[in-house]
């Protein structure tokens, strides 16, 4: 009976290690196979081949592991370049139906560059057409680089220069300003002024387009001006200068030609209006306006 006993038992532990061991072998060849076949995926520079929709064949690069090293292939693209492309825009040239003497208005504004440098111009002015043949002009010559989204600062030079009987006054400056757009896409171009005689004076324009319709567009806008010093030479007095709304409907025949009627009122303010009433001029102007704006 013992030995019968010591037999079975014997039996059982030999049966129960065979089990283990079998267990374990096809536990190892399992492991073996996962690790490879994840070797293979990791470590090959595979192209695998493909159909698109219209039947032709695309060959994809699959992503090669972080640190290894892999040639770009031939019939990728090249990297995007900062391509650098001109723009123009006619934002005002308009006939000034003016309860005073009547003018002509330009502000055309322009620029060559990239997305982040540019090189500006922007010039602006007016011509008397009854009367005496008067008028002025401003030009800015500058550079601008983006710095946030949506907003450039610039630096450079502004000339102006008026014509008339008995004078020609004409002054340069250097100009530090901005130009973006705040809330609301109103377009806003703050700008300080120093003059070839350290005349300190400064600008702000905003303006925004309203759609009514995908062609109808009312624009209102605003200018203002300050001094800090007089240069009565010039018509201009120490503080505010004076403030300009106007209110323009255009309809665009096409993005780029867009024919406009509007109004606009103008006042001067302060010492600079002391020094209008003193040469003969008024200090407020309402009138109906008649334009184009125009782009390319």
């Amino acid at each position: 009976m013992n030995f019968q006993s010591d037999s079975i038992r014997s039996f059982i532990l030999e049966l129960g290690l065979s089990g283990l061991l079998a267990i374990y072998a096809v536990a190892a060849e399992s492991s073996s196979a996962q690790e490879h076949a994840g070797h293979s995926t990791n470590t090959s520079a595979a192209q695998v081949t493909s159909g698109d929709s219209l039947g032709t064949n695309q060959t994809v690069h699959a992503a090669m592991p972080v640190g290894q090293n892999y040639e770009t292939p031939k019939d990728w693209p090249k990297p995007v370049k900062n391509t650098l492309y001109p723009f123009v825009l006619f934002d005002q040239l308009e006939y000034r139906l003016n309860d005073g003497k009547d003018t002509f208005r330009w502000d055309v504004t322009g620029w060559y560059g990239g997305d982040y440098n540019k090189f500006w111009f922007k010039t602006e002015g007016e011509q008397q057409l009854s009367g005496e043949t008067t008028g002025k002009i401003e030009n800015q010559f500058l550079y601008s680089r983006l710095f946030t989204p949506f907003w450039d600062a610039q630096i450079g030079l502004r000339y102006d220069t008026g014509w008339g009987p008995g004078r020609n006054p004409s002054r340069t400056f250097a100009v530090i300003g901005l130009e973006g757009f705040a809330p609301y896409r109103f377009e806003v171009e703050p700008a300080l002024f120093i003059s070839e005689d350290g005349d300190v004076s400064a600008k702000f324009t905003t303006s925004a387009d309203l759609f009514l319709t995908q062609r109808l567009i009312l624009q209102p806008r605003l200018d203002t001006e300050v001094a800090v010093q007089d240069a009565e030479r010039f018509g201009i007095g120490s503080g505010f200068n004076n403030v300009e709304l106007g209110l323009r409907l255009r309809y665009e025949i096409r993005h780029r030609f867009a024919p406009y009627i509007g109004v606009h009122w103008k006042r001067l303010l302060g010492e600079t209006a002391s020094l209008a009433r003193r040469g003969g001029e008024r200090n407020e102007t309402v009138g109906v306006v008649f334009g184009l704006r125009l782009w390319f």
